[in-house]
Formats: C-alpha cells, structure tokens, sequence
C-alpha cells in the first residue's frame, strides 16, 4: 500500500481528482482534515483492510493514526523540510527488519534540486533544529490568569521564580513580566489587579470576564476567518480568501485569480469581497488559503552552493551527461532526475552568464521587473523583499511591488529602476549598521499584512479582541496604534519574525554582503531572461494561469462527479435498526434496501457506525436528545432515498447542502446527466453564499 503526501488540501483534490476522473474505481481514496469524519474513518480503514491501494493525504496522516502496513511513501513535489520528509517516509516500513521507503515526485528544475538537498539532509540525518517560542506573552497572560483562578494574591516575585522553571520562560524579565502585567490591569475588564508599590497581583472582584477569556483561550491555534468572494455583476459566489490572503492583499484595485480567472477587488463590505471579471491578468496574485510550507535558509543555500558545483565543471568544458554523473554520485537520485535537473545552470552557463549560488546574487532587468537570483530561503527572501520594497518606497514616494520564492526575488518597476538601481541599493545596504537594518526591517514589516494579520491573532489570544469580531469593520490602522507599546505589539512583531520573516539570517546575508563573502553582479541578457529566470518566471505564470472557461467548466464537472461518488457516507436502516453499513456512494445499488429487512428506509448519514451503535441498540427509542436529531436526520434522508434511490444519495453527499436544496436537485436534474451534477455544483455554490450572509 502507498501513501502519497501533498503539501496542500488543493494538491490532494486535485490529484484525487484526476485519478478518479481516469477510473472511478481506481483503488485509491482521499484523507484530509476538512473531510467529512466518515470520509476520513472508511479511508483509514480501507488502506489497513486492504481495499484501497493508497491514500493521497496531507499532514493529516502525518501521525497519530494507524493505517497499517504501508510499503510505500511517495512525496509529490519537494517536502520543503527536512523534518516533514522525515515524518512521512518514517509511516512506511512499520514492522521488525523492514526499512521505511520513499520517492519524490518533482515539478521543476527548483523543486528537483531542492528535493534533492532534502534527500541528502535526510539521509545524514541533518534536520532542522526544533523551534521552541521564547517566552510568547499572550501564553504568559492566560497562565497567569490560571493562577488567580487557583489563588487570589500572587507576589511578582514569586511568579517570576515559578515561570523561569518552564524552559520557554528561563530568560523572562521582571520588566516583561510587568508589561504583561500592565495590559491586564489597564483593559476592561480587567484580567488581573496590580500593585506596582506592593508588588502583587490580585484577582479582580468582578470574575466573570477572567473566567471567561480563560476557558474561551485554552487553545491558542490562531481561529481563521474566511471571506466570501461575489461576482458583483450577478451576485454569485467565487470562492473562499482566507483572512491571511485578506490582510495582505485586501484592498481595491488587487488583481487576482481564483479557480483559474482573474478578478479585481472592487470592495470589501463585511465579510464579502465584491470582485469583476477582467481580461487581463498582468499582475494578478494567485489566490491562497494558508500559508506555504517555507523552505529553510540552509536548504536554499545548499541549492546555490549545487549549481555552483555545476557551474565549475560545465565552464571546463565537462557535458551535460558528464556533470550530471557527478551530481548523480553525490546525492540520492537518478541520472536521468541529475539531467534534467541542471539543464537550466548548464543552458544558463553555456550563454556565457554568471550562475546565481549560494555566494552569488544576480540581478537582471525582465520587462517592468528586475529579478534579484537569491538562494536565501522563503522567510530571508522575504525579509529581503520587504526591506528593498521599503527603501524604494520611501526613496520613490510611491508603494513598490516586491514578490518572492526561495531562490529569487521579483521588484516591479514600472519601468523606473532597473537592476543598476537595485545594484546601488545592495552597496546602501553594506553601509547600514545592524541597527539601522533591523529597525528599518521592524518598520517596513509593521506596514504589512502579514503583521496585521499576526497582530489580530494576538489581541485575540489576550482577549482584546472577541475571537469572531469583523476586523474589516475595524480600522486596523487605529487598531494597531493603540497596541503600539503593548505587549500584544511586541508579541505580534516577535510571531512575525519567527514564523514570517528570518530576521537573523536576513543580518547574516547583510554581514556577508560587507564582508565580501556574497557578490552582486548585474547580468546583461538584452531584457530577455536567462534560462534560470525563465524557470521563475514559468512558475509564476503556473500559479496564474487562466484556464479557458469551456476547459474550465468540463474540468470542474469532472472533478465534482469524481468527488461526489468517492464519498463514503454510513447507512442506517429506520425500519428494522439493526442494520448500519459504511459504503462509498458509488459502490451503492440503483435502489438501496436493507439487508436484514428488505425496507428502502435507509438514513444516509456523515456519523461512524460507532457513534450510531448505540441507536441500534436502543431499537430507535428512549433516545437523548442528541440522538432524537440523529434519528430524525436519519428518517428524512430515508424517506428522499427511497423515493429516489442513488441519485438522492448522490446530492446528499453535497458539501453544506439542506434536505431542501438536495430535495429541488432531485426534482429538477435527471439523473445521471451533467445537468444532475451541475445543479449539485451550483447548489453548493447557493451554500457556501448563504454560510456568509
């Protein structure tokens, strides 16, 4: 059996998709967290029984749930870390002798090369080390409040000595204790009541507001919030932004592309963002829900110092054939991945240009961008990126467009800096002091969205702000003022350079810019890019691409038939209760009976057969009142498959549709047409509208 890894939910459908559109019954099936539990619990349970072949999952089988013997891990595209190829190669090979296994599938000449490193890193057991949070106040506030909630009188002192026990906490100071402090005494209601003079912490007389931000915090997984995307023309919903996406693109004017069209923000009321349909998709941003697994700046670096390796011998003369021999001896991969691998550096290195590497970093002009070729990582990459965005910005007067990936930057111009430009900025940076660089990275970074985004997840966790509240209501610019010199401001800066931004490999970059250790060289190409550029610029276009509507509407029909079939939903019998089967819709007859009864009274519910043992054993009566709404779910889907058979359980397996919605589907499509799924696509279009309004 197989497991196959994404690093998305959108990979897996995709993939799943696709597979299930070549053969329904293909034996595979599809494991993520946002699926239906019975969904998750017939894939768990088919790959262990042995009738599926392999799941196409993401970190939600990463651990923690058994699957039985897997043979193989295939990881589909690079795992971008070290420790999560680690992770999942380590679920194959289960057993005494054995040795876990596993491939990786690659997309590109990057991913190839990156994939690569990995491979090597794992193989030397070389992981990234564990990133503990250093002292993280919002955490400091809710202990804090655990302990008045356990005593009424706590000294400073004596909660000092008791946190600094707590490896996080081993280097807490009396002053960041006191700030924590300090915020908890001044918001109301308060949290907690300080004597600065005594030097004690008291618990508020009032306690109902202590005792609720302390149950309603025990968690402090940051609560996401998604907005609705409408077609302003016709009302109609596009899809789902994230708050993450929203908080850095969200505004009037932004271009970008969701479900393969390109769309203009043309303003966000609520949770809504009303968007048009434009022709043009220069500029535009691919739409993301999360955030990509970041590549760490050792991998990066190892990646440049590996075409430097394969610059030297292709500048000596060696062939293609030759080089990749020698790189096919030094890392764990086939000759014929070496080739393909390195023909951007050898095609790169053969027009006679400079290699960016891992000591190199090369600029080039490319239409209204210069490409800055840098193998520093995702979150150094992106410290760069918004430091150079801000020295432009402040210098020019107008905002400047900067994206990134691990091995390259891309600064829009607008035809008004050139590479020169950015050459000369590289020597500005030589000159600038540690100090100037972090406070000039601190400041362009509490401009962004990403620190907006960091700073509502804060106030959230310190209870400033109601885990639900509307930030689009808020102006976050106010909002964000009045935290300035809080500890939720500097909590929210700490997240932001340890989860976003790589601030000290940033001052690592820096130092051996003015030490000489990096070179920036500027590479005439006639504003034509190089083959390596052409590689980012191809991937670029990749997560941009526009697919023609008729494609589009035949490619969304199939995957939604793929999807809906492969469901697995457990039936229960009304009639008799003492039946209950979990089944995949499309291995369902025409006309489901019971086999126990012969009734076609049989509820389709999303529940385990666990969760509904205890209604069988109850014969359907002297239920709680839980199982009282279980049952009667159960009868009215019971009465909509008997009067239409497969078809009703087909568009009951719709994401977030009523019995109503199901009910106008079945009275409306013929069964099995395209119509039938196009009216279950468009109901479920209806849905997800309504879940925002």
């Amino acid at each position: 059996s197989v497991l196959l890894f994404t690093n998305t939910r959108s990979i897996s459908e995709v993939l799943t998709s696709r597979l299930k559109v070549w053969d329904i019954n293909f034996p595979v099936s599809i494991h993520h967290g946002s699926l239906a539990k019975s969904s998750r619990i017939a894939a768990e349970r088919g790959l262990k029984n042995g009738e599926l072949k392999g799941l196409v999952c993401t970190s939600s089988l990463e651990l923690g749930i058994d699957v039985g013997r897997v043979d193989l891990v295939i990881q589909y595209m690079s795992p971008r870390q070290v420790t999560r190829l680690v992770q999942r190669v380590g679920r194959s090979g289960h057993r005494v002798g054995y040795t876990a296994n596993g491939i990786i599938i690659t997309m590109d000449p990057d991913d190839t090369l990156e994939a690569m490193v990995i491979a090597r890193k794992a193989l030397n057991e070389e992981l990234e080390p564990a990133m503990i949070p250093r002292k993280p106040l919002d955490v400091l506030a809710h202990q804090l409040v655990g302990l008045l909630l356990r005593r009424k009188r706590w000294a400073f002192q004596e909660v000092l000595d008791l946190f600094t026990k707590a490896y996080p906490y081993s280097d807490l100071t009396l002053e960041e204790l006191e700030k924590t402090l300090d915020y908890m005494d001044s918001r109301f209601p308060r949290l907690a009541w300080i004597s600065r003079q005594d030097k004690v912490i008291l618990k508020p007389l009032r306690t109902k507001a202590v005792y609720e931000y302390y149950f309603d915090n025990l968690s402090m997984i940051p609560e996401e919030k998604n907005y609705l995307v409408v077609d302003e023309e016709d009302g109609s919903a596009i899809g789902i932004l994230d708050e993450a996406f929203v908080a850095e693109y969200g505004r009037p004017g932004i271009k970008f592309i969701i479900r393969g069209s390109p769309w203009k923000i043309h303003s966000i009321r609520g949770d809504h963002i009303y968007v048009r349909a434009v022709d043009d998709p220069t500029g535009a941003i691919p739409s993301w829900v999360g955030e990509e697994i970041p590549v760490p700046f050792e991998v990066a670096q190892e990646v440049g110092e590996l075409r430097s390796l394969v610059e030297k011998p292709l500048t000596e003369g060696l062939t293609l054939e030759e080089t990749a021999k020698k790189v096919a001896e030094l890392y764990p991969v086939q000759f014929e991945t070496a080739v393909r691998a390195i023909s951007e550096v050898y095609d790169h290195a053969k027009l006679g240009y400079v290699v960016p590497t891992d000591r190199r970093v090369v600029l080039e002009d490319w239409e209204d961008f210069v490409i800055i070729h840098a193998h520093f990582g995702s979150l150094t990459n992106r410290a760069l990126a918004q430091l150079i965005g801000h020295i432009l910005s402040e210098e020019r007067g107008y905002a400047i467009t900067v994206q990134h990936d691990p091995y390259r930057i891309f600064v829009q111009t607008m035809r008004d800096i050139n590479a020169e430009t950015l050459a000369r900025l590289f020597e500005e940076l030589k000159n600038m002091n540690e100090f100037e660089v972090r406070e000039t990275v601190r400041e362009a970074v509490s401009r962004t969205g990403i620190f907006k985004r960091r700073i509502v997840h804060v106030a959230r966790r310190f209870g400033a702000l109601e885990k639900w509240a509307d930030i689009s209501k808020l102006s976050l610019k106010s909002l964000i003022k009045s935290f300035e010199g809080t500890a939720i401001f500097e909590e929210a800066l700490k997240e932001v350079f340890t989860k976003d931004i790589d601030l000290e490999h940033l001052m690592l970059v820096v130092k051996m810019l003015r030490e000489d250790e990096i070179e920036v060289i500027v590479l005439e190409t006639g504003d034509k890019p190089s083959p390596i550029a052409r590689l980012g610029i191809e991937k670029m276009h990749m997560k941009t691409d526009i697919i023609p509507p008729e494609r589009l509407r035949m490619v969304v029909l199939e995957a939604a038939k793929a999807r809906l079939l492969n469901e697995t939903r457990t039936l229960i019998c009304t009639e008799c209760w003492d039946y209950v089967e979990m089944l995949r819709i499309k291995d369902l007859p025409e006309n489901p009976k019971c086999p126990k009864c012969n009734s076609t009274l049989l509820g389709l519910l999303t529940l385990s057969e666990e969760e509904l043992y205890p209604i069988l054993e109850k014969k359907g009566k002297s239920l709680r009142k839980s199982e009282k709404r279980i049952v009667e779910e159960a009868k009215r889907t019971a009465y909509l498959l008997s009067t239409y058979g497969k078809a009703a359980a087909i568009a009951l397996s719709g994401r977030r549709l009523s019995l109503d919605d199901v009910k106008e589907i079945l009275d409306k499509g013929k069964y099995p047409e395209d119509g039938f799924y196009e009216l279950i696509i468009e109901a479920e279009k209806k849905a997800l509208k309504e879940r925002f309004w």
